[in-house]
């Protein structure tokens, strides 16, 4: 990420215009949740937790359904492939595509891409690799990176991206209109998908029964990017698979009201393998790479019901600190509150520079509350945060507690200090004791001093009485 700063810092220097982009399109999401949900059943959380059960049970048993799904597959007529660390998820992707000549993609929208840095990586490598969702396609042309799951401009409005469509030649002139920026972008990349000899896309489930892949968009972009085109690329996370075909039913009603509250995501494809012999069109070569990078590392921890995540989006859209700092400010392709968690443990070697971000929630539990399937975030920030104490890790503009245990802990030094507080009110801050104190406060406007009276309030009603 282009980001290098705490998350503190970089929320205060956003603009007005881009907080508000951000906060419109997440409430949104939001209330429109809410509204499905609450219209559609008369108990969304025992299918929440229904949902949590069965991505509990198959993590729990993981191996096993990761070899069922390989045999699926491969009866099906796909090559699969497994990648341990995001090197081996790049360089296999590159050789599949030079053992097929490909020198021009499209490629659907994937997160599990964005997190290995996928694009750049076969730009470098000589490949033409064109984003095909409309969001995605921005991001790329802005050379910037998504600061939502499902909504990778959030952080955008029309002016913004009228701008862009005419600095990159997309439109001949200005036009802010939706609708025309929509028809642009589509008669821009309508030549594309028939020039691409091959498609990549991600995978939301992958059934370990039948070996059908589940992808679903609203633009029908992986669907145009497939059909010309004769291969096919599925980069998977590990944690993507569902024991059985039975379960897209419980996946599919919560992803849909979750992300965008829609009733069922406008295109739902199922796609069992390369094309057979009695169809017209479609790819006559499937690969699906599944990919663990730092997930088996994640299943160890105490935090491993992360890996329950759909990719909804639906805790961003609720949080308070999201909406304030926008994605950007995570450091990572995973913000909100499913990125500070995921984030530091996916990246392990990251985790002193991304120790901030579970510190970076209210604990209000609303994340919990609209996640599809039953994830507690807020106690996975909190074990996380236990993680960064006792690595001693020193969480960027965080000052060290230790002192304020001390003075909490003491009762001599607690009323030596609740007398002396109100001088604070006229104290300035370069007087503070330590420099850390000092970034602190000068980060922060605090109100004025009011405390400090109880106990004398006390001792006084005690003497009366």
């Amino acid at each position: 990420m282009s980001n290098v700063q705490p998350i503190d810092l970089y929320a205060r220097q956003i603009s007005d215009e881009k907080q508000a982009s951000v906060i419109d399109g997440s409430s949104a999401g939001t209330e429109k949740r809410y509204a499905v949900l609450g219209k559609d059943y008369k108990d969304p959380d025992a299918l929440r937790k229904l949902a949590g059960s069965i991505k509990d049970h198959t993590l729990h048993h993981l191996d096993h359904y990761l070899e069922k799904a390989e045999a699926a597959l491969v009866k099906n007529g796909a090559h699969v492939h497994f990648a341990d660390t995001d090197d081996d998820a790049r360089n296999t992707i590159l050789e599949i595509l030079r053992s097929h000549g490909v020198t021009r993609l499209t490629k659907s929208k994937s997160m599990a891409a964005e997190e290995i840095h996928l694009n750049p990586f076969l730009i470098k490598n000589g490949i033409e690799c064109l984003e095909s969702d409309l969001g995605e396609f921005i991001i790329q042309l802005d050379n910037d990176e998504p600061s939502h799951i499902v909504k990778p401009i959030i952080h955008l409005n029309r002016r913004d991206i009228a701008k862009t469509f005419l600095r990159e030649g997309v439109s001949e002139t200005y036009n802010d209109d939706p609708r025309t920026i929509t028809t642009q972008a589509r008669v821009h990349l309508r030549k594309k998908y028939f020039e691409a000899e091959a498609g990549i896309t991600g995978a939301n489930f992958v059934s370990a029964e039948s070996g059908r892949l589940v992808l679903v968009t609203n633009e029908g972009n992986a669907r145009f990017g497939m059909a010309p085109t004769p291969v096919h690329i599925a980069l998977v996370g590990i944690e993507k698979i569902v024991p059985t075909d039975r379960d897209f039913g419980v996946f599919l009603n919560l992803l849909g009201r979750s992300a965008t509250g829609q009733q069922l995501t406008v295109y739902t494809q199922f796609i069992n393998g390369p094309k057979s012999a009695n169809q017209p069109d479609g790819p006559e070569h499937m690969h699906v790479v599944f990919m663990n990078n730092g997930r088996t590392d994640v299943l160890e921890s105490n935090c491993r019901e992360i890996l329950r995540c759909i990719r909804c989006g639906a805790c961003q859209n609720v949080c308070p600190v999201y909406r304030q700092a926008s994605g950007h400010a995570y450091r990572s392709n995973y913000a909100g509150p499913v990125g500070a968690v995921l984030s530091p443990l996916l990246f392990g070697d990251r985790f002193p520079e991304l120790a901030d971000l579970p510190k970076a929630s209210s604990l209000c539990g609303a994340c919990n509350e609209v996640c599809p399937v039953d994830i507690p975030i807020p106690d996975l920030l909190l074990r996380l945060r236990d993680k960064a104490k006792r690595e001693k890790v020193h969480s960027p503009g965080a000052i060290p507690m230790t002192p304020f245990g001390t003075l909490a802990t003491s009762p001599s030094l607690w009323r030596t200090a609740m007398t002396m507080s109100k001088a604070m009110n006229h104290l300035p801050i370069e007087v503070a004791p330590v420099k850390p104190l000092q970034d602190w406060l000068g980060q922060r406007t605090l109100p004025d001093w009011h405390g400090g009276d109880f106990r004398k309030w006390l001792k006084g009603r005690k003497e009366k009485s």
